[in-house]
């Protein structure tokens, strides 16, 4: 069986992959790039693992990319928003090649949101009748130490339109290992979703005192109006769909019910996922 993993230099390619390494699973699993030549170096070198050429905006070679694969996963790069121009076209080449079974990285609320991409893509391989897995991962701790670290560390601060709203969070390596374990058995969990969370509901501004307290700095967090927020971006030369995706991903949960933890990290990989603190202390250093 040959695996595809798209997204394959991303925080959760690079996780999967390796938790499906570690597994030492009898499948081949092949690592979708860009730019093979540049971009393999990024992964140590094993026997298991393969690399081709994937680009979501190469529709044309949709057919080859897929040409030999059994199983996909498949995820959203974040500056793709059309899901129709290039989803669409991928999963109908999916259904003609004999894609066995799609592994999508979505995201919690997914099926009750019907404004979000997620929500069009799953939509879109239901219909398609390949059979599914859909991961529904929570707000992602590593922001904190990418797309959040700039702010912490040039100017000591969280600076998000968030206010007082909890989030479900999870460690992106905890949804490593639930992908790799769901990869490895596939057929015990088709046509199934998942909703991949810790067992705490945080708000920003509890966080950002654990992270004070786990690295003893003076980190502030701060909730702005939009229109602060976004000229504040903008002149920082955030790309403005980024800046309404980060809009979408903090603003709007202040005026929704914070979703539900779930325990399925637990059932499918046999281990109490990660909480905040012990994420901060596992990486501190890059919070400095």
């Amino acid at each position: 069986m040959r695996i595809l993993i798209t997204g394959a230099t991303g925080n959760i390619g690079k996780a999967i992959i390796a938790s499906l390494l570690e597994l030492k699973i009898k499948s081949e699993i092949v690592a979708g790039l860009r730019d093979v030549k540049k971009d393999k170096s990024v992964f140590e070198k094993s026997d298991s693992l393969e690399f081709q050429e994937f680009d979501f905006e190469k529709v044309n070679q949709f057919n080859s990319y897929l040409s030999g694969i059994d199983i996909l996963f498949l995820l959203r790069p974040p500056q793709i928003s059309d899901t129709k121009k290039y989803f669409m076209p991928l999963i109908d080449e999916a259904v003609k090649v004999g894609i066995y079974q799609i592994v999508f990285l979505s995201v919690q609320g997914a099926d009750k949101n019907s404004i979000i991409p997620h929500h069009k893509i799953e939509k879109m391989i239901v219909d398609s009748g390949v059979p599914y897995t859909f991961l529904r991962p929570a707000y992602f701790m590593q922001n904190f130490t990418t797309t959040l670290r700039r702010d912490i560390l040039e100017k000591s601060e969280v600076f998000l339109p968030a206010g007082n709203a909890r989030f479900t969070i999870v460690d992106v390596k905890d949804i490593g290992i639930v992908g790799a374990k769901i990869l490895q058995n596939p057929e015990s969990h088709q046509n199934t979703a998942y909703d991949l969370t810790n067992n705490e509901k945080l708000t920003f501004g509890e966080m950002v005192d654990q992270i004070n307290e786990v690295t003893g700095q003076n980190i502030k967090f701060r909730s702005p109006n939009l229109l602060s927020f976004f000229f504040r971006k903008r002149k920082e030369g955030v790309p403005t769909m980024l800046i309404l995706v980060m809009i979408m991903l903090h603003y709007f949960p202040r005026f929704q019910a914070t979703p539900e933890t779930s325990n399925s990290i637990l059932k499918i990989s046999g281990k109490e996922p990660e909480n905040f603190r012990n994420f901060v202390k596992r990486e501190q250093e890059l919070f400095k």
